[in-house]
């Protein structure tokens, strides 16, 4: 049976620091949309739990839900910091070389009770996906900021809202 190197807990972790300064994309349009996870009946609850949960500022940020309406979704500073919860699970949970610390490019770790997986996308954003929580909850984050101040920010409505345990 592999490892689950998520199953661990972990302060925020050294290379979770080095790579967590986002070096951001802006956009002309400030207005932010994004697509609406579509999860199961149980997950779908969960989520709905998270959305009355989470906090009306993060990292300084008022609230500014992105279109289409949902409470699958939530946003914070327009398009600056956007979260989707009951999504996929990310292909890089899985692989190998993220779980061996061989991947520059996605990063395990935790913040305040939260593990998460960590991964530098195109044009300088960084997604951040729950892991060893019932439902998968992503956070993407694209503006230059310290993600640090979001994750803690979010770890008090995860926890309270999505249980520990696995995801299908």
């Amino acid at each position: 049976m592999p490892v689950n190197s998520f199953r661990h807990r972990h302060t925020v972790a050294p290379a979770l620091a080095v790579l967590i300064t986002a070096a951001g994309c802006s956009s002309a349009d400030d207005s932010a949309s994004a697509a609406v996870p579509s999860p199961d009946a149980k997950v779908t609850k969960l989520c709905q739990n998270l959305d009355k949960a989470l906090p009306a500022t993060v990292d300084g940020e008022s609230r500014d839900d992105p279109a289409p309406a949902s409470e699958l979704t939530a946003g914070w500073g327009g398009v600056a910091i956007i979260l989707r919860c009951g999504v996929e699970r990310p292909p890089k949970m899985a692989d190998p070389k993220v779980a061996n610390g061989r991947d520059a490019d996605a990063v395990p770790g935790g913040v305040n009770g939260v593990d998460w997986l960590m991964e530098k996308r195109d044009h300088g954003t960084y997604r951040f996906t729950t892991a060893n929580r019932e439902a998968y909850v992503e956070v993407e984050v694209t503006d230059q900021r310290d993600s640090t101040g979001v994750l803690i920010d979010l770890a008090p409505a995860v926890k309270k809202a999505i249980p520990e345990g696995i995801a299908f």
